[in-house]
């Protein structure tokens, strides 16, 4: 299994990029001391985006600089041209991949922010969540946010529906909320986690939401216009949280017929989605796996750990 090592770091947010020469992969590395976060959930170290070539010898060719804190989260645009942060310096980062050039900074959260996730439709938006209760809706092309909703509670994690006139969110009240962005208000909420949610992915067709939670359970939910009430489809279990209360990711595969999610058991999970079977538990870290996304076209899954390593771990 091959391992990326080149720059040591305590990884915290990984995607695997969806260009058609499928080399690159973001991961987030070590740059400076140590961060104390005053939050419930991490203590963090302050990063900076990295670059690897996931063939060959695995070299780490690019850093992008631009935030003071630890990046919570990477997402690339639909193209693949750009590489969206959410960092708890309270910002989103905004960079262009060819030329590793930060192209924007968003500021207006009030501390960290925990998640962010571009429009896939339309206009290049983004939306992000914060330890400061709010959601932000950004246009890139404009200063400022163009929206803000206000939650409850601190938001862990956040996404778009397909058609992007819709925000999932997810957070410490153990709720996943959609947001309609013309009515500024929640129009629905879907609840079974008993703890926070941690984790959001949605579907590649749209049609379902992929959520992981600190209760030890990974969930499918139908966010299908007029699905029924009861929007969960299916429960996974196998995975596990633990005291150090990680913000654990979860991932589709391409065709969507499996799931991964991290885990703080040092095993990285693949399942079934029809039978809900676990496929894979692959070993290997040696610390809690943050994050795990699936190759775009090879049957890869990588896995980012609190050990400090990037694994790129084959399936079939």
């Amino acid at each position: 299994m091959p391992i990326l090592e080149k720059r040591k770091a305590q990884e915290m947010a990984l995607v695997a990029s969806k260009r058609q020469r499928n080399e690159l992969v973001a991961v987030a590395s070590q740059e400076r001391q140590l961060l104390q976060a005053v939050s419930v959930f991490y203590c963090f170290v302050f990063l900076s985006p990295v670059l690897w070539n996931v063939y060959g010898d695995c070299e780490n060719y690019a850093v992008l600089n631009g935030h003071s804190g630890a990046i919570m989260e990477l997402q690339f645009s639909t193209d693949g041209s750009t590489l969206f942060s959410a960092s708890t310096d309270k910002t989103v980062g905004l960079f262009d991949v060819e030329t590793g050039a930060r192209i924007k900074r968003l500021k207006g959260h009030s501390t960290f922010v925990n998640s962010c996730h571009p429009s896939r439709r339309g206009p290049q938006m983004v939306v992000s969540g914060s330890d400061d209760s709010t959601i932000r809706l950004w246009d890139t092309r404009k200063k400022g946010s163009a929206q803000t909703f206000q939650n409850t509670y601190q938001v862990t994690s956040v996404s778009f529906n397909d058609t992007s006139d819709q925000i999932l969110s997810g957070g410490i009240d153990n709720d996943i909320k959609c947001w309609d962005l013309r009515k500024n208000d929640v129009i629905y909420k879907m609840r079974g986690h008993m703890d926070t949610v941690t984790g959001l992915s949605l579907s590649k067709d749209g049609s379902y939401l992929l959520s992981c939670a600190m209760d030890n359970t990974v969930r499918i939910w139908d966010v299908r216009p007029f699905a029924p009430q009861e929007r969960c489809v299916k429960i996974f279990q196998g995975n596990q949280h633990s005291f150090e209360k990680n913000l654990i990711r979860c991932n589709w595969s391409p065709d969507g017929s499996k799931i991964t999610a991290g885990s703080a058991d040092r095993f990285v999970y693949v399942w079934d989605t029809t039978t809900r079977r676990i496929l894979y538990k692959l070993p290997g870290h040696d610390g809690s796996i943050n994050e795990v996304d699936f190759h775009p076209y090879e049957p890869i899954v990588l896995s980012a750990s609190s050990d400090k390593k990037i694994y790129l771990g084959e399936i079939q």
